[in-house]
């Protein structure tokens, strides 16, 4: 994928964290940001966008909409 394609990639609560990151890598400077700074675990890689907002106790439209400014 080149990076155009990846900008115009929709990031949508139900996509893995992982998908998000490997999609746009910038996009974690924007979860550590958030208070989310253990991306790197198992869990976190295998858990949805939307799984993640909520167990952090994040503002998921907020999030959706900085992750897809990016």
């Amino acid at each position: 994928m080149n990076s155009e394609n990846n900008k115009a990639q929709k990031i949508a609560k139900d996509m893995l964290i992982a998908e998000v990151l490997k999609a746009k890598p910038e996009a974690a400077g924007i979860f550590f940001s958030f208070g989310m700074p253990c991306l790197g675990c198992i869990v976190a890689l295998n858990e949805s966008v939307g799984d993640a907002a909520m167990t952090h106790g994040i503002d998921l439209d907020e999030l959706l909409k900085k992750l897809n400014e990016a």
